[in-house]
């Protein structure tokens, strides 16, 4: 599939500012930046490294200023915004198309009857970044000047000591970049051209995206060196950022290289005997080599092949509960079996306490625990694994980790996480502790108090128990005690419903009572396999749902009608965190809302037409990807991250299950 923009996008500096691409290594680090070629984020660069895979991400290169000299005129390729709003140059001027070519992103530049292409990729397992110019077309030689622009922060940072000097080297077909501030040195290679040093800080940058989220948004990088040198037509030529000292420095070889990489995805995609790829459009083969970048490597001190998944790009790191909900649709959804149970075995390595840890922060310190869902999501990543992969042998290695964990909640764990003798369902919660996906906290003030007995969560014990029935009988081991469990906790769910509104309790027995307001988490206790609630009371819950919370990219995280509701997502941390729950759209939601739409109203084509809206928004915000969040109010403008694994994710899974469904 190729996703094209021309000069209607292209040429407004608006609209090609809002739109955002992405290229990732498989280890952590990525490139990032604005099809305007400026910056607009604190978050954005061409060599983005992470130099303790899959964290310690640390911005290296951050852009490349390129001139172009043709028939004694000279034409900037880039764009800057300066602190005051000053854009200067504006090098949006000259882009003529842009477009992705799988994952990597082409822009074509005009000036005369000149046409300049422009290639971005990484190589896979490492920190490395290749840039390829090709002239294609021009009646005269072609002069270009390439400045690079060089930092050495943590990616989330902004840079504002400017009391060192990153030194430079040259080295041969290139040079060596050493800073005070990084524990490596790093590389600009280039085999043709010639290199001359720098050595400027230029002051000023702005960063409007930042300012929209109320943080800082002036930042300052380092000239660190100018490769200049003279094209005629069909010429090319490379320049390559790496933290390796040896690289590949053939792109033609490097680039057939990543375009094999990902046909190779696809061609497994196609190839995988339990999918039904048949009239799959061009929209979700995009999505399959979306979800490749999401998975990344975790090595661990047993498990150097440990794996796990950025939860979204460009900042956040791995989180347990983003990794089991995405897992499914990353890889089964894919046909990456192997890449499932290698993400399932390193995560069962750190199952502590009954319970998964929730986040693993970006400077490497020990996990978190605070997440009552990511355990149970974690029962159903591997229910899904079991039935894609029929794997009983890795069952069984799993099973008394699964045993243990049930144990663990029937008994209490962290956080007043325990089973509920009465009812048979999970109780969670503590003050001001956010063990739910609802998790917002601004200093004190708990954005959605979720404690107490949360319905998705008490949706998916139901289903863990399920699970643990199921694995018990397959693995000849004793069964009565699940089923006995889960007997209760679908007797006890019947709590959860609100007879007077028609759907569920959001959540029950909380300090203030049963909390009444619809919210989608209700959509799980349809769309998980085994639902405990009546036929009826299913369809009830997806028509609430659908008539007050769906848009065009997701469900509302709040109904429009309850006081509370906030429809616009944006502002300093405050206003995003009161936001973030309380109305704005999350895109991983559309998924279960699809299959459980499927499940009560049998309607396969209806269903799917929940999921094409999708395919319009690959062309904005993060091209050929799907965002983190939306707008709650319309035009559902997109959010947050420009590329989510979960939203990703649910919605591939969410179209295999229905297109299976056509099949049957």
């Amino acid at each position: 599939m190729v996703i094209e923009v021309g000069r209607e996008i292209c040429g407004n500096p608006a609209t090609a500012q809002s739109r955002e691409w992405l290229v990732t290594n498989g280890i952590g680090g990525y490139a990032s930046g604005t099809i305007a070629s400026g910056l607009s984020r604190r978050y954005h660069g061409l060599l983005i490294a992470a130099l303790k895979p899959p964290v310690q991400r640390t911005l290296l290169l951050t852009q490349l200023d390129e001139t172009v000299t043709y028939d004694n005129k000279s034409y900037p390729l880039f764009t800057n915004r300066w602190v005051g709003g000053k854009i200067d140059p504006h090098g949006d001027r000259q882009i003529e198309s842009f477009r992705l070519e799988g994952t990597t992103p082409v822009w074509t530049f005009a000036f005369g009857d000149g046409l300049l292409q422009k290639r971005i990729w990484m190589q896979q397992g490492e920190n490395t970044t290749y840039i390829r110019y090709d002239l294609v077309r021009s009646s005269l030689p072609v002069n270009l000047e390439i400045k690079a622009i060089a930092n050495t922060r943590p990616y989330n940072t902004l840079q504002e000591d400017l009391q060192f000097t990153i030194h430079t080297q040259k080295i041969e077909s290139g040079v060596k970049l050493e800073a005070p501030e990084t524990a490596i040195p790093w590389y600009i290679f280039s085999p043709g051209g010639e290199f001359s040093l720098e050595d400027t800080w230029i002051q000023g940058y702005d960063l409007p995206l930042e300012r929209y989220r109320g943080d800082g948004d002036r930042d300052n990088h380092f000239h660190a060196c100018t490769l200049t040198t003279s094209l005629n037509p069909g010429d090319s030529l490379t320049l390559v950022a790496s933290t390796q000292s040896q690289v590949n420095l053939d792109s033609k070889e490097a680039l057939q290289q990543h375009k094999h990489y990902e046909q190779q995805l696809l061609h497994r995609w196609q190839a995988t005997p339990y999918l039904n790829t048949e009239k799959a459009p061009d929209w979700i083969r995009q999505l399959i080599l979306a979800a490749d970048q999401f998975i990344v490597c975790r090595p661990l001190s047993h498990n150097p092949q440990g794996k796990t998944v950025i939860a979204g790009y460009p900042w956040f790191t791995d989180w347990g509960r983003d990794t089991m909900i995405s897992l499914p649709g990353l890889t089964l959804s894919t046909g990456r079996t192997e890449v499932a149970k290698r993400l399932l075995a390193t995560f069962a390595q750190y199952v502590d306490r009954g319970m998964l840890p929730n986040v693993f922060p970006d400077g490497g310190e020990d996990p978190a625990y605070n997440t009552v869902d990511a355990t149970l999501w974690y029962f159903e990543a591997i229910r899904q694994y079991y039935q894609a992969t029929r794997d009983r042998r890795f069952i069984a290695e799993l099973f008394p980790i699964l045993a243990d964990i049930i144990d663990w909640h029937c008994r209490g764990t962290r956080y007043n996480i325990h089973r509920d003798s009465e009812d048979g369902l999970l109780y969670a919660g503590e003050s001001m502790a956010q063990l739910t996906w609802m998790d917002a906290k601004y200093g004190d003030w708990v954005v959605t108090p979720r404690q107490g007995k949360p319905v998705e969560v008490n949706a998916l014990w139901y289903n863990a128990l399920h699970t643990m029935v199921g694995f018990a009988r397959k693995l000849g081991k004793e069964d009565r005690e699940y089923e006995k469990l889960a007997d209760q906790a679908k007797q006890g769910f019947k709590r959860f419903w609100n007879c007077e509104a028609g759907y569920c309790h959001d959540v029950i027995d909380t300090q203030k009572g049963n909390d009444p307001r619809l919210r989608p988490n209700q959509i799980f206790a349809v769309s998980l396999p085994q639902s405990p609630l009546s036929p009826e009371q299913q369809r009830r819950v997806v028509d609430a749902c659908g008539r007050s919370l769906l848009t065009s990219y997701g469900l509302r995280s709040l109904s429009r009608d309850d006081p509370q509701y906030t429809g616009r997502y944006g502002g300093d941390l405050a206003h995003r965190d009161g936001a973030y729950h309380q109305g704005t759209v999350w895109g991983w939601l559309l998924g279960p809302f699809a299959i459980a739409h499927l499940k009560v109203y049998n309607q396969p084509d209806r269903a799917l037409s929940f999921l094409t809206p999708m395919a319009h928004h690959l062309h904005t915000h993060g091209m050929g990807s799907i965002s983190e969040i939306f707008d709650g109010d319309p035009p559902f403008t997109p959010r947050g991250c420009i590329a989510q694994a979960w939203s990703v994710s649910e919605t591939l899974r969410a179209w295999q299950v229905i297109n299976q469904h056509r099949k049957v």
